[in-house]
């Protein structure tokens, strides 16, 4: 598979996911009387990964997550030289995602982008109030876990064909726990389109929606080569 098939479905898939997780919340959460709420976001969010993972995990992987192609590069499972980019196909995509998620919302009555536009955030922008310190440990534990789910399910011991389901199920899981403290990123590109739309305080907030999910799955990286090393 070229690198030009890889990132065009990097793309397309970080699309579908900002368009589905953040439309979710969005359009949906809230609606009037038949509103799908925490639950329904969280299991759109990893409906649209295991989607996904079916539809372009045999070319890209199915990363759809800058911190994802950190964790597998570090635990040995991605090339370096294509790291970069990668990330640029999955922001790309997350943007393109919001964009249309913008024009779709905003042809509402009453669309306000102040109501957050399902940005993440910490302290007063927190769904609940929670702080920068809780929303860092947060980000940077769900991510961790979430690496393991991916490198686990991946690994060629693993049972085939159910590597999907398990990392999608596991987005869930995360979104149903962390919705609350941040609004769930433990993915950048996921955070970034949504904030350049919001601006203000979600751009100056979103560098620890970087930096938390990054150093997670790194560290998962390295700990699931621990784990997983034959004696």
């Amino acid at each position: 598979m070229t690198l030009t098939n890889k990132l065009l479905a990097e793309f397309v898939g970080t699309f579908w996911l900002v368009l589905g997780g953040c439309g979710s919340a969005v359009l949906a959460a809230a609606f009037p009387d038949v509103g799908i709420g925490l639950l329904g976001v969280s299991l759109a969010f990893g409906l649209t990964v295991l989607t996904m993972a079916y539809a372009i995990g045999h070319v890209s992987g199915c990363h759809l997550n800058p911190a994802v192609s950190v964790g597998l590069y570090v635990g040995g499972r991605f090339s370096g030289s294509e790291l970069g980019p990668y990330i640029a196909a999955q922001v790309a995509g997350a943007i393109l995602g919001a964009a249309v998620l913008y024009f779709i919302a905003s042809g509402a009555p009453g669309f306000d982008l102040s109501g957050g536009f399902a940005s993440n955030g910490y302290g007063e922008h927190s769904p609940g109030g929670y702080s920068l310190g809780a929303a860092f440990l947060a980000e940077l534990v769900f991510t961790f876990m979430f690496l393991l789910i991916i490198l686990g399910a991946t690994d060629g011991r693993a049972p085939a064909g159910f590597a999907p389901l398990a990392i999608g199920l596991g987005l869930t899981l995360i979104h149903l726990i962390s919705i609350p403290v941040t609004n769930t990123s433990v993915n950048p590109a996921r955070s970034t389109g949504p904030a350049l739309f919001v601006g203000g305080w979600a751009l100056a907030q979103l560098w620890l929606f970087w930096l938390a999910p990054i150093i997670g799955a790194a560290l998962a990286g390295v700990t699931y080569k621990r784990i997983a090393k034959e004696s």
